[in-house]
């Protein structure tokens, strides 16, 4: 096992472009995983990372250490704990980060979509891929102004959820949405329509735009259907992973029975 001790190792170099930098994550098409829990379920898509990176105590820890007996010919290298902490941005590094490349989601059809319009928050975005994943989502689609999807916050904000998704970020969604088969639906606080109104069961997307400003009006005009979520409190919105959420959960509620809502 080698050992990098120096910030001016030039794979520790790397490391940190990879951690801080969207555009060499999307270059490289490369990003770090950081935990056992991520890694895992990156291993469980079938993914096999491409290096290995503990911090000293990792080496005595028994569930890494069967992560590391599972992927023997993997390289491995521990860091110094400082330059770990400096990959992690967790107050309690966990001990080991995965080298691994971006899965490419391959092109198909998409029968239970997600359609994200310029989501800036890395936690929303992260909590919205994680809530489509457990709905059983099949594609995700992304504009180019949403945050980096591969980023760090992201990925562990998501819990797992970008291995059991097709996930396609810098997509045109006018064009997504113009190709999709099914029904769109747009949340809009203005919508005279109700969520719990609409039937949800077939091919259906749903269409979430920016935290501030929502859907861009081109979008909207796309949609088959402007929806609004109920809310009797003294609230003027919810938060968007929040309102995604539910949305995703009322299909669910109205599909089961269907064989399968996966493409």
């Amino acid at each position: 096992m080698k050992l990098i001790s120096s910030r001016d190792n030039p794979f520790f170099k790397e490391l940190v472009k990879l951690s801080g930098s969207s555009k060499y994550r999307i270059s490289t098409a490369q990003t770090l995983l950081d935990g056992a829990h991520l890694l895992s379920s990156y291993m469980d898509s079938g993914q096999v990372p491409r290096h290995l990176l503990l911090s000293a105590a990792a080496v005595n820890d028994v569930e890494i250490d069967l992560l590391l007996g599972s992927l023997g010919q993997v390289p491995v290298t521990q860091l110094d704990d400082k330059l770990f902490a400096e990959l992690s941005e967790l107050k309690t590094p966990t001990g080991i980060i995965a080298l691994v490349a971006i899965p490419e989601a391959p092109p198909a059809r998409s029968r239970f979509a997600l359609l994200l319009e310029d989501i800036q928050d890395p936690g929303n975005l992260g909590s919205m891929l994680r809530s489509a994943a457990a709905a059983g989502c099949d594609a995700v689609f992304l504009s180019p102004a949403c945050a980096d999807v591969w980023s760090p916050k992201v990925l562990r904000a998501a819990m797992g959820g970008h291995f059991v998704l097709r996930v396609y970020p810098q997509q045109d969604l006018s064009k997504v949405a113009q190709d999709f088969a099914g029904r769109l639906f747009a949340t809009d606080l203005q919508a005279e329509r109700a969520l719990y109104d609409c039937d949800l069961s077939g091919d259906v997307a749903f269409m979430v735009g920016n935290e501030g400003a929502g859907l861009s009006s081109g979008l909207s005009r796309l949609a088959t259907e402007r929806i609004s979520i109920p809310m009797p409190g003294k609230v003027e919105s919810l938060n968007a992973a929040a309102a995604t959420a539910i949305c995703l959960f009322e299909a669910v509620r109205q599909r089961i029975g269907e064989v399968s809502i996966r493409a």
